[in-house]
Formats: C-alpha cells, sequence, structure tokens
C-alpha cells in the first residue's frame, strides 16, 4: 500500500438528519503498490478495527466491498501464492 492516503469523511447513519447532533468519521483510503499511476486499474483498501473496506478508486461513488480482517488476511495469502 502506499503511503500517501486521503481522509474520507461521512456522517454517521446515527446523526440526525436535522443537522443537529451529528458524528463524522473518517477513514483513510490506501491505493495498492500494484495499481499502475497512470489511473488505470486502481484498488483503495481503508482498514478499521472490524472491517476492511476495498473500492476501485476510478468510481468511488459505487459501493465497495467490506470484509471481516480474517477473510482479508486469507485473500492476501491467497494473492500471493497465485
Amino acid at each position: 500500500m502506499s503511503l500517501n492516503s486521503e481522509l474520507v469523511w461521512f456522517k454517521s447513519s446515527y446523526s440526525s438528519g436535522g443537522g443537529g447532533e451529528c458524528i463524522e468519521v473518517a477513514m483513510a483510503w490506501h491505493r495498492s503498490s500494484y495499481s499502475s499511476e497512470e489511473g488505470g486499474e486502481c484498488v483503495e483498501v481503508a482498514d478499521c478495527p472490524n472491517a476492511v473496506h476495498v473500492r476501485d478508486s476510478k468510481n468511488v461513488a459505487r459501493p465497495g466491498l467490506a470484509l471481516a480482517p480474517k477473510a482479508w488476511t486469507a485473500f492476501i495469502k491467497f494473492a500471493r501464492e497465485v
């Protein structure tokens, strides 16, 4: 993963829609070191205590994938063996 990351803030689902008591949380996204710098196939990952989030950096508005840390570790292990 690249050390360059960008915090992405979003409002918690527990915040009210009236603009009163709002909680925002942030995730630091890291681009895969295997992604090309030309903007081609880019995968970004944000690790949180209970999940590892994966998204396509070319289209961050699309839903990403959230994996349990053990599942992410198993995937990385498998990918390294292929």
